[in-house]
């Protein structure tokens, strides 16, 4: 989720994938907004949301990779990589689980949240704290039932897993060959076939019977989930590093380069089930997230990277969506917890009028997005950057 940043003024900007991040990040959002009306995985509506998750690590590997990889040999430290990647990510991070306190309570008439009124309220303020920085909250402060890493902002256990995958780049990962990564890349795709094959030996993934052949989860701490977890961001964060690292691994779409992406990309997250609903067919869905996973997205990353914007209008369009991503991204899932109450309290409510307070929310997300992107994560990082950053300038200078 993180907006691409070259190193110098001589590297290109890749205006394409800013946008296709934006993208996956609308499709997350009306997918779990589909997912409230849900009876069940096989049923979900744009069925394979899901993966723009194991999208975004791609897309993570390389811009850190193409963003970072140069520094190093001129000086940046450990501490400097640091600070740049808490500034990029913690400020709407806390500002996420912030949103989620103010609207603890407002999802409670859900029948599965109603445990969320005998919550004190000092006990919010600390999960505040507490998930604001990041680190998951302990099984034993779980307040809604759901086991999740952040429970005022459950899209947030991908963040967490981010900030994992940037620090083992900086202590690892850069510091090795092409080839050594090629084989921690085969490794890892050997794990993804795994798991979304259910092939796995240990017994770990029979406590998620009920995601059988998929490689949806990775929000909590149970080994299941950690497994999961690790699974999604092992392949990915590996293969798109890998790109950022050949210069002949990218595609040219000659025209409407954009265009083309984005549709691959859709295509994929909105794809129904494979198999259907039916256990014998399972295994299908399995391997559709595999070959996704390994082969579709590191290409759509390709096509975005060797591709250029046709146009005045599309790079308007792919800089707004790139800009607005993450902030939509980080902040949407309160409001999903307010939809899930609203539609769980209102099952006799017309048709029309679900479609009106799903759009609704649709539109207060973004709306929400956008205030936190100007208002708020835009200043914040301007001071943090003009006060931690610019001293590490001058200091390597001073060198």
């Amino acid at each position: 989720m993180t907006a691409i940043q070259p190193a110098t003024a001589t590297k290109p900007r890749y205006e394409i994938l800013d946008g296709l991040r934006g993208v996956a990040a609308v499709i997350v959002v009306i997918f779990h907004l589909f997912e409230t009306y849900s009876k069940g995985l096989p049923y979900q509506i744009l069925n394979h949301g899901y993966l723009a998750v194991d999208f975004f690590f791609v897309l993570s590997g390389f811009v850190v990779g193409y963003a970072y990889d140069d520094r190093w040999s001129r000086g940046m430290t450990f501490g400097a990589f640091c600070k740049r990647r808490i500034i990029r990510l913690q400020p709407l991070l806390v500002f996420g689980t912030l949103i989620g306190g103010l609207l603890f309570f407002m999802g409670a008439d859900h029948p599965a949240f109603q445990s969320l009124i005998d919550t004190p309220w000092w006990i919010v303020c600390l999960l505040v704290i507490w998930g604001g920085t990041v680190l998951p909250i302990p099984p034993s402060w779980d307040v809604r039932g759901w086991v999740e890493t952040n429970p005022l902002n459950g899209a947030t256990w991908s963040l967490m897993w981010e900030y994992v995958a940037n620090l083992v780049y900086a202590l690892v990962l850069r510091r090795l060959g092409l080839r050594t990564l090629s084989i921690l890349a085969v490794l890892a795709a050997a794990l993804t076939f795994t798991v979304c094959m259910n092939l796995e030996p240990f017994g770990i993934l029979e406590a998620r019977a009920y995601a059988a052949y998929t490689i949806v989860g990775g929000w909590s701490l149970s080994p299941d989930q950690i497994l999961m977890a690790f699974s999604r961001l092992a392949y990915p964060f590996i293969i798109g590093l890998i790109i950022s690292r050949v210069a002949t691994l990218k595609i040219n779409i000659p025209r409407h380069g954009f265009v083309a992406c984005a549709l691959v990309l859709a295509a994929i997250l909105v794809m129904p089930r494979v198999g259907g609903d039916n256990p014998t067919n399972f295994w299908m869905n399995g391997l559709y997230e595999t070959i996704s996973i390994l082969l579709i997205f590191p290409v759509v990353i390709m096509m975005g990277r060797g591709s250029t914007v046709a146009g005045e209008k599309y790079e308007g369009l792919c800089k707004f969506l790139g800009n607005i991503s993450y902030p939509l991204y980080v902040t949407h899932y309160p409001l999903i917890y307010m939809q899930m109450s609203w539609a769980a309290t209102h099952p006799d409510a017309p048709l029309g009028t679900h479609i009106f307070m799903g759009v609704s929310y649709f539109i207060l997300a973004v709306g929400l997005a956008y205030a936190a992107m100007k208002l708020f994560d835009e200043p914040v990082r301007a001071w943090l950057s003009a006060k931690f950053l610019t001293k590490s300038k001058k200091k390597q200078a001073l060198r």
